[in-house]
């Protein structure tokens, strides 16, 4: 920086963090509760966050008007040693019969019906959907009954069993996600800083963060302005100790720089965030507006994380630029106890350390850097077609072999695949007999058969607003690629029949809307967050090349980071598929973070550049910012990768290519590629600014020389 450095006046040097300290304090102690009450405003229920204009949706809404009451049905299994007994299926149905009226029920179960091997049965029994932390109970009473049928073994599956199993995997979300990811960040911490007291303020400043930011989202959520579930309280969580924890670094770093350099601690603590503060709130815009980006989408659970992500990174950054400086200023020195900064004369050279070796390698061979690094990285990306997102089977959705699961899997070895999940067809009750005889010819359709007035397929059809509804039982698993294909077919020959109006909709419609419409989302998303980021880096870096190079270096980063993820799920985790909303996720979280350290990075590098010229302004803001951002990147690594508790398969994925893809992006992009490319560009890279000509600018190494300099 040139011109004289200032400082705030002596009176309100102690006054500022006293009054920050004193509504930091109150915020945590009014809004530190709100941590562990999001789940009160969640919902877990899936079918609330399908696409918006999608047929199955409109399917799903066409359905109310069948049902009497709305229900969600609990699918109960029985299988014998050997061939059930007719009185084992009369025990069956007199079980099912006794269930009417118990409490959580609705309507009257249906009989028990034997399957084609005479090895099984099954019955359905319909529940009320709003019963919440009460459904875990009431299917315990269901299977308590179920359990009086002699000789045979009970299981429940169906979509009640599985909302079930999914609350049961966010149990206790707040406290042990939390509990995880503020331990591995604490270690981290003080495995790298050797510092007591600020790894403990770094914490401290999160938490009261993502309090500030959880009183928020359940004030909107409770008024329906926004939606959560328990994904997206997981996410919340994670980014904004993660983002909070970054932010806190940068700044305390350049506080650590300032004493070092002989400043008192209100001269370090003011010029600390006045040096940084362009970066972190431009990094914060890039996540902030790169999540807001998914309100363009038509998933709804995607358009719930974004304004909920972004209140996130907004507290985040503001405990970073409020609360940090105050404790800081407060501390000084002893906040660093026992590794306290050493004074170091400005201008001084960095040494020898391991970041001034890889400035030393970057600077002599460039070349070989750039080339090493870009090699490995496209043939990781040569993987990246491998991973197809076509939806997660619904045995693969829970990490552990949940119950529901366990009972869908003997379902559908004895009944058709498609049993307990039919296509549901909605069509105009003139044309109802064709639409039937169109979908019982599909192929892959094992049945079809109008419902009736009992709610259950079978007798004369029910006829509401001159509507029919017609349940059509696929042979394959209602979650496998099979099941898809059929889907299309019958879509396409019950939209044939004329004057039928048909729509098909169904759980095996939902998941291939959800597919297609994800699809669709992430070819008008990404295009929108790349110019976002641009914007942001054009106006921060006053600069049209280097903006344009950081991101297509963070693009290759996301597609070496989903070839390393083809590989690693298929053959180390064992999973079939990639859950819809996953790449759109990680390409959100993977560049905008990535774009963050590189803000960091350059940042710095024009600071020196503007002091020393290009060449040493790269080798000095990577020596610089080497260890903290490297840092920042092991600790929102460790905070992704803590996902892992919830044993969900979408979030197992989100947190492997996030962590992944973050460390590649901070271990190899950042400190690597990044700068070498800089540094065999040079001057024009930061076109159309021009900085003063410096003698070590004309080039070393590998680079090629130039004799005329940008001024």
């Amino acid at each position: 920086m040139t011109g004289p450095r200032r400082t705030p006046p002596r009176s309100i040097r102690w006054l500022v963090p006293a009054v920050l300290l004193l509504v930091w304090l109150a915020i945590g102690g009014a809004f530190g509760p709100y941590a562990g009450k999001l789940g009160e405003v969640s919902t877990n229920d899936q079918a609330a966050f399908l696409p918006r204009s999608a047929e199955s949706t409109k399917v799903l809404q066409a359905q109310r008007a069948f049902d009497e009451q709305e229900t969600i049905p609990a699918i109960v299994v029985w299988t014998a040693n050997g061939q059930v007994t007719a009185a084992q299926r009369d025990a069956a149905t007199r079980a099912l019969a006794g269930l009417r009226g118990a409490p959580g029920t609705l309507g009257t179960p249906s009989p028990a019906l034997r399957s084609d091997d005479g090895l099984a049965l099954e019955g359905v029994v319909p529940l009320r959907p709003d019963l919440g932390d009460e459904l875990p109970t009431v299917l315990d009473g269901v299977r308590s009954a179920a359990e009086t049928v002699p000789g045979t073994k009970t299981q429940i599956s169906g979509p009640a069993a599985t909302q079930a199993d999914l609350s049961d995997a966010f149990a206790g979300i707040d406290g042990l996600l939390l509990g995880v990811a503020l331990v591995a960040v604490l270690i981290i911490l003080l495995l790298v800083y050797r510092s007591l007291l600020l790894p403990l303020v770094i914490i401290v400043g999160a938490v009261f963060a993502l309090s500030l930011a959880c009183a928020v989202v359940y004030a909107l959520a409770k008024n329906d302005i926004v939606r959560v579930d328990g994904q997206v309280q997981g996410i919340l969580s994670i980014l904004v100790i993660g983002a909070a924890t970054d932010y806190a670094l940068l700044l305390a770093s350049r506080f650590r720089e300032e004493l070092a350099a002989g400043r008192d601690r209100f001269t370090a603590g003011w010029l600390a965030v006045r040096e940084s503060f362009g970066a972190i709130v431009a990094s914060a815009a890039t996540v902030a507006l790169g999540l807001l980006a998914l309100l363009l989408s038509n998933l709804t659970n995607n358009r719930a994380l974004g304004p909920v992500g972004a209140i996130g990174i907004a507290c985040a950054v503001l405990s970073a630029l409020t609360f940090l400086p105050a404790v800081l200023v407060a501390f000084g020195r002893v906040g660093f106890w026992p590794a306290r900064p050493k004074p170091v004369a400005e201008g001084a050279d960095a040494g020898s350390g391991l970041w001034s070796r890889v400035a030393r390698l970057v600077d002599l061979h460039p070349r070989r850097v750039v080339a090493g690094t870009a090699i490995a990285l496209v043939a990781c990306a040569a993987f990246a077609p491998g991973l197809r997102a076509h939806g997660v089977p619904l045995d693969e959705i829970f990490i552990n072999d949940a119950p529901s699961v366990a009972a869908q899997r003997t379902l559908s070895k004895h009944f058709p695949g498609g049993s307990g999940q039919p296509a549901v067809i909605i069509a105009d009750a003139a044309q109802g007999r064709a639409v039937l005889d169109a979908a019982a010819r599909t192929e892959g359709v094992a049945s079809a058969a109008p419902v009736g007035a009992s709610g259950r397929p079978g007798g004369p059809p029910k006829v509401v607003d001159g509507r029919v509804r017609i349940d059509a039982t696929l042979k394959a698993a209602a979650d496998s690629d099979a099941a898809k294909s059929t889907l299309k077919r019958l879509r396409t020959a019950v939209h044939a029949v004329p004057g039928a109006n048909a729509l098909v909709g169904g759980y095996t419609a939902q998941q291939y809307d959800t597919q297609q419409t994800a699809a669709h989302d992430r070819t008008l998303i990404v295009p929108v967050v790349l110019a976002i980021i641009l914007v942001i880096l054009v106006l921060l870096l006053r600069s049209i090349p280097l903006p344009v190079l950081l991101i297509a270096t963070v693009a290759l980063n996301y597609a070496a980071t989903l070839g390393v993820a083809a590989l690693v799920f298929r053959y180390l985790f064992g999973f079939t598929g990639l859950d819809a909303s996953v790449p759109l996720y990680g390409f959100v979280f993977l560049v905008a973070l990535g774009v963050d350290y590189n803000i960091f990075l350059m940042s710095r590098v024009r600071e020196e550049t503007r002091r020393r010229g290009v060449r040493e302004g790269v080798l000095r803001g990577l020596t610089a910012t080497g260890g903290v951002i490297t840092s920042a990147g092991v600790v929102l690594a460790a905070t992704f990768a803590a996902l892992v508790v919830i044993p969900l398969s979408f979030l197992a994925q989100i947190a492997f290519i996030v962590a992944f893809g973050v460390l590649l992006d901070t271990l190899v992009v950042r400190s690597l590629l990044v700068p070498a490319l800089v540094r065999l560009i040079g001057p024009k890279v930061w076109w159309p600014t021009r900085f003063e000509e410096h003698p070590r600018d004309a080039g070393a190494g590998e680079a090629a020389p130039s004799a005329a300099r940008d001024r």
